[in-house]
């Protein structure tokens, strides 16, 4: 009996790498998988008291806490040859072992420019070997994300690929500018946002706001609750369902149409200073969010372009040393340039 020719067999590409390959997410973009092999990892001095969970977060990027949670569960992470938990506690010199994980590979990001890198790098107002001081220029977001490629700490991390270890303490809305403090040690960033959550961090803002502002008028402590537009935009506003929240406040100066005040926030609530600010019928000059739409025109004719608020001054103490530290981040270039204006015309009508 005869038999058929065999068929060749298509021509194909060489097999990946056993630890690599391509899958297809839903919009049917090609993403690579890669299974990192097992590592052993001795805890340093930082690291130490941190939770077995929290650190392996921390060591494996871009893998779902179910999978960080499995693998302990399963005894494949341990701390010295010994199984843990979850809520297991490090201590300087564990050795701990990292099993194989498969985790996605992100694709090649957009990184900052030599320029912007430079700018960030320039308004470095306080540095020693714990921790850094920013003064954000307003219209940069402190982090990427939401359509943005990167922010304040992406460009410095950008900017300090030496740097192992580069942390936000806290934030600031994208529009407003001044000062940001940003840890250099993970037992840096323990101590100085539990010093926030202590209230022993004093912030102090400057605002322009509209109108008179009244000098009698010294606290808003009214509940914020946040809450979503119909187009999923997110917003905060005074509600008696909200979260407790208080700002001081106290007039600086005034202008005509104008106050400058300084805001301190004593509460760390969202948007907290702009919307006590509206809701004591004095909203923040160049706030699109909170700043009706008549007043907005008003302010931008007589040629503001940015949200008036600005972090100022900060009073703290340093990780390690608790040395008392004061710093003032002075006006950019536009938010002075409207205060000069704004004192121009009042000179010029009195």
């Amino acid at each position: 009996m005869s038999r058929s020719p065999r068929r060749k067999r298509p021509f194909s590409s060489p097999r990946r790498d056993r630890d690599e390959r391509s899958v297809s997410d839903a919009t049917g973009t090609r993403n690579t998988e890669v299974k990192q092999g097992v590592r052993k990892v001795v805890v340093d001095e930082d690291n130490a008291g941190q939770r077995v969970d929290n650190y392996l977060m921390a060591q494996i990027r871009d893998v779902p806490r179910s999978i960080i949670y499995r693998i302990i569960r399963k005894g494949e992470v341990r701390v010295n040859k010994g199984r843990v938990k979850p809520d297991t506690r490090l201590h300087t010199g564990d050795e701990v072992r990292i099993p194989p994980v498969t985790r996605k590979e992100k694709p090649d990001q957009v990184l900052p420019g030599s320029r912007v890198q430079g700018v960030m790098q320039d308004a470095v107002v306080f540095e020693n070997d714990q921790m850094l001081v920013v003064n954000k220029p307003s219209g940069i977001a402190v982090h990427g994300g939401s359509g943005l490629d990167f922010g304040l700490i992406e460009v410095l991390r950008a900017a300090r690929p030496e740097s192992k270890f580069l942390e936000l303490v806290h934030r600031l809305d994208r529009d407003t500018s001044g000062l940001v403090m940003v840890a250099k040690k993970r037992s840096a960033l323990r101590y100085l946002q539990d010093e926030l959550r202590q209230k022993r961090i004093r912030k102090r803002y400057h605002a322009l706001v509209a109108g008179d502002w009244p000098r009698s008028l010294k606290r808003v402590d009214e509940p914020l609750l946040r809450f979503e537009l119909s187009s999923g935009e997110r917003r905060v506003r005074v509600d008696s369902a909200g979260k407790e929240s208080l700002t001081l406040f106290r007039c600086l100066e005034s202008f005509s149409g104008y106050s400058l005040v300084e805001a301190s926030p004593v509460t760390g609530r969202t948007h907290q200073i702009r919307v006590h600010s509206a809701w004591a019928g004095h909203p923040i000059a160049g706030d699109d969010k909170y700043m009706d739409d008549v007043s907005l025109r008003a302010f931008r004719s007589v040629g503001g372009h940015r949200l008036m608020l600005h972090a100022r001054a900060l009073d703290f103490t340093l990780p390690s040393t608790g040395e008392a530290v004061h710093l003032e981040a002075p006006y950019d270039e536009a938010f002075g340039d409207t205060i000069a204006r704004l004192t121009a015309r009042r000179k010029v009508s009195e």
